[in-house]
């Protein structure tokens, strides 16, 4: 049997729970007679390197030179300018302002135009130097070895760009990305089998100023994390497939210590690499802790 309830109307409702009619009050409502604190000039005692924001999750379009060659995804990005001693503060808002307006117009993020959007950041705020960092996650077809069968895969991508007056730009790119590696030690004393965990690659790169930008960075990163483990991850494996990628990780086993070398290796000779570092985790198997070791160099 349903009951009936008397409901009052909802405005009443909210009374009843608490809500207040607003209060009339005395300062303007109108922008231009509003007092402007951030603009308020005198000495501040100390410049800062970075204000602005930070945790901006928005839409945003990227290409590849792997399928799919265009595609959305969404960035985290943060977004921040120096502040001159004898200013009081920024107007953050241009900060999401100038990234919506980007996105209007259909903004595809590569090197190339973060280099314009920070460099316009900057000059917004009448700053000397802005930084931007995104991440976002990239997508990328693979196919698996022997039946070719095609599914998604993904690697978590960071672009960091700097821009200050009259100096190049200062770029770092990263991947964090899955491989498969196989233990050395078990498959040399174990009469059969050997013991294998997934690894987690962590690269940043700085760029060097003076060279040609890379076609695809994210491509290259990429190689250097998969080609030197034991085996690729796949989304898709039917039996021969599991086979194969069972018997390339036999065939190539990697501490830790191994994989990072050989990353390091393949980075050392990229001309577009200036200075590296490299962290790789392995989720042993046999142990309840990950093997780690971290690599940075400078050329």
């Amino acid at each position: 049997m349903k009951r009936n309830i008397m409901l009052p109307k909802k405005a009443e409702r909210h009374q009843y729970f608490g809500s207040v009619d607003p209060v009339k009050g005395e300062k303007p409502v109108e922008k231009e007679k509003m007092k402007d604190l951030q603009n308020t000039n005198k000495d501040y005692f100390f410049e800062i390197d970075h204000v602005g924001v930070s945790n901006v999750s928005h839409p945003m379009s990227i290409t590849s030179a792997m399928e799919p060659f265009e595609q959305a995804t969404v960035g985290n990005f943060t977004m921040a300018t120096n502040l001159k001693r004898n200013q009081k503060g920024i107007n953050m808002s241009r900060l999401t302002e100038q990234l919506q307006d980007y996105h209007q117009r259909g903004w595809v993020l590569s090197l190339d135009s973060l280099q314009q959007f920070t460099k316009e950041l900057a000059e917004k705020m009448n700053q000397m130097s802005a930084a931007v960092e995104v991440r976002f996650p990239w997508y990328f077809e693979r196919k698996s070895p022997m039946l070719q069968k095609a599914g998604l895969m993904h690697a978590d991508i960071t672009i960091h760009m700097t821009y200050q007056e009259d100096l190049p730009y200062l770029q770092r790119v990263g991947i964090s990305a899955k491989v498969t590696t196989l233990c050395p030690c078990s498959k040399e004393i174990s009469e059969y089998s050997a013991h294998n965990q997934r690894g987690t690659v962590n690269i940043l790169a700085d760029i060097h100023p003076e060279a040609p930008l890379p076609k695809d960075f994210k491509t290259d990163l990429l190689h250097a994390a998969e080609s030197n483990a034991s085996a690729m991850l796949h989304p898709v494996l039917k039996r021969p497939d599991e086979k194969a990628v069972t018997e390339t990780a036999y065939e190539n086993p990697r501490f830790v210590e191994d994989l990072i070398r050989l990353i390091a290796a393949d980075l050392y000779e990229l001309d577009w690499v200036s200075a590296f570092e490299i962290e790789c985790h392995n989720e042993e198997s046999i142990h309840l802790h990950d093997a780690y070791a971290k690599l940075s160099f400078s050329k």
